[in-house]
């Protein structure tokens, strides 16, 4: 087993693997019950490959989880950059990102996986919830972005984070609980109500008056 001194960065697109395959297993099995072994039968690496590249299977864990929360955090940055851009129009850019939004979060395997190890592992390792868990990056971008749309006076916001809170609360907390995070499928309809109600919730609070 490979030293932290000792671990190699490797190849990305066999690291990539090595992640989705750890999350894969991890998730079927749990933190205590998944084996290296079937991780890196998953990935179709070797078991030695895993430990050079990660050392344990603690650490495997631990980078899978933040690996795949910076892959999550880089897409929903890109997300709000097609959405909301410039937004010209506020309303009609919040409701497109809401529910371009609540479709990832209602339809993403790999989301609504996440988000249930880091729930089932977090007593363990409460490291995970270190910067915000599973949402902290999402937050924070979120935050930023509607500190610039408050600086142009198009939303009257004091506490940036709070309020991306709340809307992150209101555009996906519905979905979440209708879709069993993630285990029942929802209808586009269904997706649209979700997130248009909860942007109108959002925009009552926080625009200017």
């Amino acid at each position: 087993m490979a030293t932290g001194t000792e671990l190699r960065q490797g190849s990305p697109a066999k690291r990539a693997a090595i992640v989705r395959a750890a999350l894969e297993v991890f998730v079927r099995e749990g933190y205590a019950r998944a084996s290296v072994d079937a991780i890196a039968a998953t990935a179709g690496v070797s078991k030695r490959t895993i430990y050079d590249y990660y050392g344990d299977k603690e650490q495997l864990f631990l980078a899978t989880v933040r690996e795949t929360v910076e892959q999550q955090t880089a897409a929903f940055e890109r997300l709000l950059d097609d959405t909301v851009g410039t937004a010209e129009d506020l309303e009609g850019a919040l409701v497109a990102f809401g529910r371009a939004f609540a479709t990832e979060v209602a339809r993403s395997p790999q989301r609504s996986a996440l988000l249930r190890l880091m729930i089932a592992e977090a007593a363990h390792f409460p490291q995970l919830l270190e910067r915000g868990g599973a949402t902290g990056g999402t937050q924070r971008a979120l935050a930023d972005r509607l500190a610039d749309l408050a600086a142009r006076g198009l939303l009257d916001v004091a506490d940036p984070m709070e309020a991306a809170e709340f809307l992150g609360v209101l555009v996906t907390g519905r979905v979440h609980n209708h879709s069993w995070y993630g285990t029942v499928m929802l209808d586009d309809a269904e997706i649209e109500r979700l997130a248009t109600g909860g942007v109108e919730v959002f925009l009552k609070a926080y625009r200017p008056r």
